[in-house]
Formats: C-alpha cells, sequence, structure tokens
C-alpha cells in the first residue's frame, strides 16, 4: 500500500490512493475503467406515419433494447504542471445480439430528420425557396417519414440531401459522408478533457479544469447556463456527504448536469449515495428561472439543443418524458413514463466518490410540424416526437470489484481500526510497571498472601490487623511478612 498507519491512517492512505497519479492504486482504473459498459437503445417505431401527415397524433411502439458493449479507453495523456491532467478518451461500440430483443438489420419508421429538420429551418424563408426546396426533395424520392435498419439509424446511412447540403451549403451541417445520430460517437473521443489531479488539492480531483481548452461554452443565452462545471462523468472527489452533489459536463448534452443526493445503500457489501436527477434538470425558464438561458423552451422537461446540433429542432429529455409537462406524453400514443423504467441514478462510494452502479437515461425527440409550402410535410400538427432513448450503465463486478474493496475499502478501514488497538495495547503495556509497583507494597503482599491456604498465612494475617491496631513505638520498623 505504501501508507503507515498515523492518526490520520485512512485519510491518508485514500489521499494516496485516489488521486490521479501513476503510482495511485486507483490509476489503472481511471485510466482504462474496468467495469463492462453497456448502452441499451429503444426506438419509437411509428406506427401511423400516414395518418400523421394527415393531422393525426402520432402512435409509437418501443422497440429493443438494442445493446452495444461499450469500450473506453484514455490516450493523449499529459501531466501538466498546474496540477492537472490532459486526456481524450476513446470511445467504440459492439453489439451484443445475445442481451439485445432484435438485430440491428430490423426495420423502424422513423421521422426523417433531414427532412423535417431542413423544412422547420426553411420555415421563414421565401415561398419561392419553399416550393423548390419541395420540387427537390420530390426529385430525390424524399418523405417526411423513413423506413430504416437499426444499424443505419445508428452509424449512418448514404442520403442525397445531405450530398446537397453540403455541395450548395457547405457548413451548414457538421458532417459529412453519412448520416446516423451516433456516427460521431464510434470510434471517436468527445474532445480534449482537462481535469485536476488531486496531488496538491484534494478537494479539486477529477474537477474539469477545461475543456477542448475552452471553460465555458457559447451555445446558450447566459453565462451560467454556459459554465463547464464538475467532472467528465466518470469519478468525483472523495469523502461526500448528503449535502454533496454530483456535476458533470457532457459534450453530447452541450451542457453540465447536477445530480442531487437521494439516499444511502449497499452494492456488494460496499456502503453506497445514490444520486438522482432533480426535477429542475430539463425543465423550461418559467418553471425554473436559472434554466432560462437554455429557451427558446417549449414545455417544461425538455430541453432544447438545437443551438448545438445544427439547428435541428431537437430535444432532450428523460425517457417517455418522465418528470416532464403531461401534455408531451398525451400528445403521443404509446407512451408510458414511469420512475423505475425511466429515471436515471448514479450509485457512488462516498469515501472514494467511485461509480459502483449507474444508468443512465436520457431521450432525443424531434419538434415537427407542417411548413407551408414544403409538401412533404403535409398536415403534420405540432408535436415533440420521441426518436429514441438510451441508456449507459455499468455496475462494478468480479475481480476489479474485490480488488476495490480489498484495496479502497477493506485495507483502509483495518489500518484506521488498528491503530485503536494498538492504542490500546500500549496504554496495556504502561500499566504493567504501575501495577507492578503497587504489588510490591505490603498491603498488595498481604492481601495475596491471604488468599492461600494454610495456618501460617492466617497467623501473618492477623499479626499484620493486630499490629494496625497498635501504635507502632517510635523508630520502630515494621517487619516484612514472609510468605
Amino acid at each position: 500500500m505504501g501508507c503507515t498507519p498515523p492518526p490520520h491512517v485512512r485519510i491518508s492512505c485514500l489521499t494516496s490512493n485516489v488521486r490521479v497519479d501513476p503510482s495511485s492504486l486507483s490509476f489503472s482504473m481511471w485510466k482504462e475503467i474496468p467495469v463492462p459498459f453497456y448502452m441499451s437503445v429503444y426506438f419509437f417505431d411509428v406506427v401511423n406515419s400516414d395518418a400523421v401527415l394527415q393531422g393525426a397524433a402520432p402512435e409509437v411502439r418501443e422497440r429493443g433494447p438494442y445493446v452495444y458493449r461499450q469500450f473506453r479507453h484514455k490516450n493523449s495523456i499529459s501531466f501538466n504542471n498546474n496540477d492537472t491532467v490532459s486526456f481524450r478518451e476513446r470511445c467504440s461500440f459492439q453489439f451484443q445480439p445475445e442481451r439485445s430483443r432484435g438485430l440491428e438489420s430490423d426495420h423502424i419508421m422513423l421521422p426523417n430528420i433531414l427532412v423535417l429538420a431542413a423544412s422547420t429551418m426553411m420555415e421563414h424563408r421565401p415561398m419561392s425557396l419553399k416550393l423548390l426546396m419541395t420540387l427537390m426533395l420530390t426529385t430525390m424520392g424524399q418523405r417526411a417519414f423513413m423506413n430504416r435498419t437499426v444499424g443505419e439509424v445508428m452509424w449512418g446511412y448514404d442520403d442525397p440531401l445531405l450530398d446537397l447540403m453540403n455541395k450548395y451549403f457547405p457548413g451548414t451541417l457538421p458532417f459529412k459522408g453519412k448520416f446516423g445520430l451516433f456516427a460521431g460517437m464510434n470510434n471517436s473521443d468527445s474532445g480534449l478533457f482537462t481535469v485536476f489531479t488531486g496531488v496538491k488539492n484534494l478537494s479539486r480531483i477529477h474537477l474539469l479544469d477545461k475543456w477542448n481548452g475552452l471553460s465555458k461554452v457559447n451555445y446558450w443565452h447566459s453565462d451560467q447556463c454556459n459554465m463547464i462545471n464538475g467532472t467528465s462523468g466518470q469519478m468525483w472527489p472523495p469523502f461526500m456527504t448528503p449535502e454533496s452533489s454530483l456535476e458533470f459536463y457532457s459534450p453530447e448534452a452541450c451542457r453540465s448536469m447536477r445530480l442531487v443526493y437521494q439516499e444511502q445503500g449497499v452494492f456488494q457489501g460496499i456502503p453506497t449515495y445514490r444520486f438522482v436527477a432533480p426535477n429542475t434538470l430539463f425543465a423550461n425558464g418559467s418553471v425554473y428561472p436559472p434554466n432560462e438561458g437554455f429557451c427558446p423552451c417549449l414545455e417544461s422537461g425538455i430541453q432544447n439543443v438545437s443551438t448545438c446540433r445544427f439547428g435541428a429542432p431537437l430535444f432532450l429529455s428523460h425517457p417517455h418524458f418522465y418528470n416532464a409537462d403531461p401534455v408531451l406524453a398525451e400528445r403521443v400514443l404509446g407512451l408510458h413514463p414511469n420512475a423505475e423504467e425511466h429515471a436515471l441514478f448514479l450509485d457512488i462510494h462516498p469515501v472514494t466518490g467511485i461509480p459502483m452502479n449507474c444508468s443512465v437515461k436520457l431521450q432525443l425527440s424531434l419538434y415537427m410540424k407542417a411548413i407551408k409550402g414544403i409538401g412533404q410535410t403535409g398536415k403534420i400538427q405540432p408535436v415533440v416526437l420521441p426518436l429514441l432513448w438510451f441508456a449507459q450503465s455499468g455496475a462494478m463486478e468480479g475481480e476489479p470489484l474485490r480488488t476495490f474493496y480489498r484495496q479502497l475499502v477493506l485495507t483502509p478501514n483495518i489500518l484506521y481500526y488498528t491503530q485503536y488497538v494498538l492504542l490500546a495495547l500500549g496504554s496495556a503495556l504502561l500499566l504493567i510497571p504501575v501495577v507492578y509497583q503497587v504489588c510490591r507494597q505490603e498491603k498488595c503482599y498481604l492481601f495475596w498472601s491471604g488468599s492461600k491456604k494454610g495456618s501460617g498465612a492466617k497467623a501473618a494475617m492477623q499479626a499484620y490487623s493486630e499490629s494496625l491496631m497498635t501504635s507502632a513505638p517510635k523508630g520502630a520498623v515494621l517487619q516484612e511478612a514472609r510468605l
């Protein structure tokens, strides 16, 4: 362990073993997370797309989960002079058919995001441009809904509209080639993170200093909403209390998020604190004024992320609009929000700040409506239509769990309590000479000798008692009683 048991042994051992330092026990865990992470994706298959074009309320059927093993590995690690370390984390995904309910070849009916997003962006353009766009979309065979495979929606498909926009409107979209909702996440990283190591100041460990060299983003309309706060979302500072909160920056959501303490628990024998999303996480500005910077807003419980998603009218929320304005779920048939299935949580070991069990669940939705002049949008009534929701989950298990318990929970506790055992033993050793000196006095000798059988001992006790009752002559010396 490299630690000796001083008075604050548990704190000192944990301090040296949780910091981001190649010599610490948790460094290898930080560099390459040993916890198996899985991403489970659920699609909302639109079962009445033709009726929606005629003005009917959309009806969806949840499909999935389609489960992917997520591999994370930090690279480009560089330690800086200001007690920080910079790194990139590369992610890759591998489909897990044995855990899934379906295959990547399954076909799903979904809104055509490119068509509907482009239509919304053309809403306030001249009618002539809208008619031209209608003609162009018709020529390319584009419609408001598309029937694609799960694999295509996830990792990308060729789209002539995408090629056309990149040719005639370069820079409008942040990507080229294939279009897919998760295409930019596979075999890639989420930017350059710079976090504090905790070597000089443990209270700042894992907290973000910069992301891509920035201390704040410029997607939103207030300094508070643009702040890059918390950690990168994997580990937090140690020694948490129920008053602590979990804050982290999500590049995918383009914002920082804050979770709050809910309750204590135990995971595989390890004490944990459970943190959950507050009701205000995706609340609009009228319900929670600090979120006004994320607006323009619609109903409370969904966040407009169009400013960081190439202007497309996309919204982030809890699955099935859980914790949102009930009217959102009422406008889409087939949604059933409930806490058990759709609430997110993180179970953290409070002493080290390391997650033991987590399930982060988010939903991506598209705002769509009929745009006058663009025939592909028909008579679609304004609605926020869910596209999919996903759960990123992981739980420490197997040998990593045993190693964590042994080195970061059990051993510090043993050393912590050992100091009290040693203190008790030390006190006992100090008392031995004191007791020995007391027992050398005549009273002690006679007390023990009186407990022995025999007339000689009894006579000695009686003689001693009588001597106490008579005054000794001045200068006389009491004779020691012999056994």
